[in-house]
């Protein structure tokens, strides 16, 4: 798994298309030199295996044809810069919140908002997944680890430090361009829990039988 605080953004060098999917070559950062074969790189949120051949200087992966359509990796040119992270190592820091890499959707930045030296940046999210998402809890987008600051109807918002906007992909997207997302794993678990224990014909009810009341 991943934390969501990106170690890197690099270049992608190649995409050759393949049958069932594609080889994905991006340029390898220095702190990046010792990846191995097998091991597992988020790549702008997408969890990907390093794989051999690639050469000096490069990190290669698989992309399997439902990540291609999933994700924004589907898009990706030479050229394109993505975020980079590599897994969490046993007794690491937990610095951002749990992102396992498996991308929930793509939506668009509705808004990019500068103040000051800071940025607020806005998503739409498909009901389908924002019932995932609570005001001040996680999400990741393209990889990064993010606070929800509002959340409403048909759009949630996440504040931008300079760092963050400065060393991953954010700082290169405009209003119209998709992103990743990941909601939070925990929310879907807990919710998977109350319906097989607490059976009902809706949230409220599973709520109120939950709560006995």
């Amino acid at each position: 798994m991943f934390t969501g605080l990106v170690e890197a953004a690099a270049k992608v060098r190649a995409v050759g298309r393949r049958a069932g999917g594609a080889l994905l070559d991006v340029e390898k950062p220095a702190s990046f030199g010792d990846v191995v074969r097998g091991e597992s790189v988020s790549v702008s949120g997408v969890c990907l295996t390093a794989v051999p051949g690639a050469e000096g200087g490069l990190l290669r992966f698989d992309v399997s044809a439902e990540t291609l359509e999933r994700s924004t990796l589907g898009a990706l040119r030479p050229g394109d810069a993505v975020n980079l992270e590599r897994a969490l190592a046993a007794g690491g820091r937990m610095g951002g919140h749990v992102v396992q890499g498996h991308v929930d959707a793509t939506t668009p930045l509705t808004r990019l908002e500068r103040s000051g030296d800071f940025w607020t940046l806005g998503v739409r999210l498909d009901p389908s997944f924002s019932r995932y998402v609570v005001e001040k809890g996680s999400i990741a987008l393209d990889g990064v680890s993010l606070t929800v600051a509002s959340l409403a109807e048909e759009e949630l918002t996440v504040a931008v430090i300079p760092e963050t906007f400065r060393a991953t992909t954010l700082g290169r997207r405009r209003p119209g361009d998709l992103v990743n997302v990941e909601v939070d794993v925990l929310a879907k678990y807990v919710e998977r829990l109350l319906r097989r224990a607490v059976p009902a014909t809706s949230a409220d009810e599973r709520l109120r039988a939950l709560l006995g009341s």
